[in-house]
């Protein structure tokens, strides 16, 4: 028995849904998203409550169930408050801002990486060092923010690079040296 799959989804005001077929359109103040989900699951509108059921009581159904409740879950929470990520760029000289479409950041290489910003995604520089990533789809914000964490990760000795904000970064003591 799935537990997630069983709860309703509560609609907050202004976001709408409807179910066509296998696809599900979420449509609110920040957005559109748009999902195909599994044959094997079946979604209904009654109100201001989206519930789902399954066709049969198979492993991979229930796991179906529960998926689809959260990704459409996740998908009114986007349309109606949408989901952000934070990073923070430590180290000397490690800066970014945002020109255009492109995220420039600077991480101590001998030239700058360029990300390009792509398209539902916001992405704000305060102060050069705190990046702030915002957008609709939940996956693609932390795949975002993933791929600019992936150019510098944090090394565990200065604590040097680029972490989530609420990343903790284990540090080691460096080496000593040894008296003859």
């Amino acid at each position: 028995m799935s537990r997630i799959g069983n709860k309703a989804i509560s609609l907050p005001d202004k976001v709408k849904v409807q179910v066509s077929g296998s696809t599900i359109k979420v449509e609110g103040p920040k957005g559109k998203l748009e999902l195909a989900i599994s044959p094997r699951v079946t979604a209904k509108v009654e109100g201001n409550l989206v519930s789902f059921t399954r066709a049969s009581e198979t492993r991979q159904d229930r796991a179906l169930h529960g998926l689809t409740r959260s990704l459409v879950n996740n998908m009114v929470l986007g349309c109606a408050t949408g989901f952000q990520k934070k990073l923070i760029i430590n180290g000397v000289g490690f800066k970014a801002n945002v020109q255009g479409k492109n995220l420039n950041l600077s991480l101590g290489y001998s030239h700058p990486v360029v990300y390009p910003i792509p398209d539902g995604i916001t992405i704000k520089v305060e102060d050069n060092t705190n990046v702030l990533i915002e957008g609709v789809d939940k996956q693609r914000v932390g795949a975002v923010a993933a791929d600019i964490r992936a150019y510098y990760p944090p090394e565990p000795y200065k604590g040097k690079g680029v972490r989530y904000s609420d990343e903790i970064i284990r540090r080691k003591e460096g080496k000593t040296a040894q008296s003859k």
